[in-house]
């Protein structure tokens, strides 16, 4: 596969630091300097292997580590990918004879399955299943079996808003794995993704819990059962949280396309929202922004509709926790 080398880049695309000549990656920001070539080929090379052409796959990686810091984890998982590559294509040239198959009678369609590469696909999956069950069992017994399924299908929709915008973009992301008493993540490959796309990701969650909140509300406006209410609530609640902008958080990733001036907006907004909704929750997205409007990962350039997405996400949430009444019992 061949294409044009990129312009060597004379700052940080994310920063806007100055790059030393020949540099892959910020000395400042450490954000990687053609993310944007690596995202082309790593589709690119993603769609070379779902049609079945693994040798222009293997090229389009190869190209990748051209453009990736030597001892990067990146071009580490881009080397170990071309592995696997290398022996599907070599299990393609010796394809196993099919007679072994009838002897395993009705395990024959399983078996075909995992020759076929879907099994670990179902794989996958199971194991996602499986957690999800035990993360929902965990919570039954503590809550009682409404509330801890309730429970297990907001977080699951929470964790499906990642996942599908993940792949929507195109991008590898397994299904979601839950651990009970911690929470939930979904693991994807963000091989060259930017800083934008990254927040934009971060943020589906958080807009996904929020519908899902939204409609335990409608649901309780329905029955006026209390259930619903303590599910909304707590719903709302835990995404609030997760924008708050620090470590892994949700909103910790998002934080990062925003310019100093965007993160003292987004601490205003929050801190209004706390105000007149009456939701000292947002104090701490508030502490949390203002904390980050201070440090030296703030980009010169940030980007706007990162800001308006992230603004309107909380402000959305705060409205919803704002109209809700207490929670029965609390």
């Amino acid at each position: 596969m061949a294409s044009a080398a990129p312009a060597p880049a004379q700052e940080c695309p994310a920063c806007g630091a100055a790059l030393t000549p020949g540099a892959l990656a910020c000395g400042q920001c450490h954000a990687l300097v053609h993310a944007e070539r690596l995202e082309q080929l790593a589709a690119a090379a993603r769609r070379y292997e779902e049609r079945g052409a693994i040798a222009a796959a293997r090229d389009a990686w190869a190209e990748t580590l051209q453009l990736l810091p030597e001892d990067s984890t990146q071009a580490e998982w881009v080397r170990g990918n071309a592995r696997r590559l290398d022996a599907m294509t070599v299990g393609a040239e010796k394809p196993a004879p099919a007679g072994w198959i009838t002897k395993l009678g009705p395990l024959a369609p399983l078996a075909i399955l995992l020759v076929k590469g879907k099994g670990l696909l179902a794989l996958f999956q199971l194991k996602s299943l499986l957690s999800l069950a035990a993360f929902a069992a965990f919570y039954w017994k503590l809550y009682g079996a409404k509330f801890g399924v309730g429970f297990a299908i907001l977080i699951l929709v929470h964790e499906m808003g990642h996942y599908i915008d993940i792949k929507r973009r195109g991008l590898p992301a397994e299904m979601p794995v839950f651990l009970p008493g911690l929470g939930a993540y979904v693991a994807w490959t963000a091989l060259g993704v930017t800083v934008r796309t990254r927040a934009f990701v971060s943020l589906a969650g958080p807009l996904a819990g929020c519908i899902g909140a939204a409609v335990c509300a409608v649901l309780w406006l329905q029955t006026r059962d209390g259930l619903w209410i303590g599910l909304a609530s707590l719903s709302a609640l835990l995404n609030v949280l997760n924008l708050i902008p620090v470590w892994v958080l949700d909103g910790g990733q998002t934080i990062k396309a925003l310019s100093k001036a965007e993160r003292i907006f987004l601490a205003c907004v929050a801190l209004l929202c706390a105000a007149g909704f009456g939701q000292p929750a947002l104090l701490l997205v508030a502490a949390g922004a203002a904390y980050r409007a201070f440090t030296n990962d703030a980009p010169a350039e940030g980007d706007r509709a990162v800001t308006v997405y992230y603004v309107l996400v909380l402000a959305a949430l705060a409205f919803l926790m704002g109209l809700l009444p207490p929670v029965p019992g609390a």
